[in-house]
């Protein structure tokens, strides 16, 4: 019996990451709407939220690194956000016990290391088109997350979660940016 497999070409990757950039966007609205309402406290709803977020990061990055592997392109820094991402889960989950600021500190340390990561493979992807807007997006993510760990150092008791929802709308933003700039089929678009 013969059988016939294709490999997908980096038209098919491009068509299979913009998918990805428009979920991640949705998810990143959404995730935002429903911290802000819970961005002044640290109950169930706002520490299950937290804890969803970099674990959706986990399952985006999987799907991310099929697509890489499609196109030959960028793997080795897919996995060492999948492996950031779990770690992050897993960090808010034990920070939640302890507080906001403890809160804020993962999410920071994060931030600031998923951020190079995106910088990277933002940079690496560059032919694709359209990431500008993930490297950018690494960028402030970096600067972002060292805010956060200032953050939980200086406001003990003001300390919110609303920045946090304010930096994932804003990420989301990026992604969909990326999602409409990502080459179709060999068009010029950058």
């Amino acid at each position: 019996m013969d059988t016939i497999t294709s490999t997908p070409t980096p038209t098919s990757a491009s068509t299979t990451l913009r998918k990805l950039y428009f979920v991640r966007f949705a998810f990143a609205a959404v995730w935002a709407g429903l911290l802000f309402t819970t961005a002044d406290t640290l109950g169930p709803a706002s520490t299950a939220l937290l804890v969803i977020y970099p674990l959706f990061d986990v399952a985006c990055a999987v799907a991310d690194i099929r697509s890489a592997n499609a196109e030959g392109g960028p793997v080795r820094g897919l996995y060492v956000n999948v492996a950031l991402s779990a770690l992050t889960g897993i960090g808010l989950a034990v920070a939640a016990t302890s507080g906001i600021p403890a809160v804020l500190r993962v999410w920071g340390v994060w931030a600031v290391t998923a951020g190079l990561v995106q910088l990277i493979v933002g940079a690496a992807r560059r032919r694709l088109g359209g990431q500008w807007a993930m490297i950018a997006s690494g960028a402030i993510s970096t600067a972002a997350g060292a805010s956060f760990f200032a953050q939980a150092a200086s406001s003990k008791d003001d300390a919110t979660l609303g920045n946090l929802a304010g930096y994932a709308f804003l990420g989301g933003i990026f992604f969909l940016v990326s999602a409409l700039r990502l080459k179709r089929g060999g068009s010029k678009d950058a």
